[in-house]
């Protein structure tokens, strides 16, 4: 849990964050982790769905497996992709939530 106390400059947990969050800023990638956290995808199924080439979508299923944002499951020959965690799927729920909050609940509070 983060420690909210502490100065956030002396948090070594800054840098690997917001490494996440620049992988997640990019909205090819944000579109393949909406969607391994809905359901376990093929490569084909995630090209297929979001209109992307294969090799596209293996290119960004690589950076987001290194950053521990998504896993693997091999089946046969199959390898499956799904959200890495409950962390990743409920982030990414929490933000789609608040992105679809109405923006006027903000200004009232000014």
């Amino acid at each position: 849990m983060l420690n909210f106390m502490a100065p956030i400059s002396d948090d070594e947990r800054v840098v690997p964050l917001a490494d996440l969050f620049r992988l997640l800023g990019d909205a090819t990638r944000l579109r393949i982790v909406l969607a391994c956290v809905q359901e376990r995808l093929a490569v084909g199924a995630i090209a297929d769905t979001l209109g992307y080439s294969p090799s596209l979508v293996s290119h960004h299923l690589r950076l987001l497996r290194a950053a521990r944002i998504v896993r693997a499951e091999r089946e046969g020959k199959q390898v499956f992709y799904a959200a890495a965690d409950a962390h990743i799927s409920a982030m990414v729920a929490g933000m789609l939530e608040h992105v679809a909050e109405p923006s006027t609940q903000w200004q009232e509070g000014v």
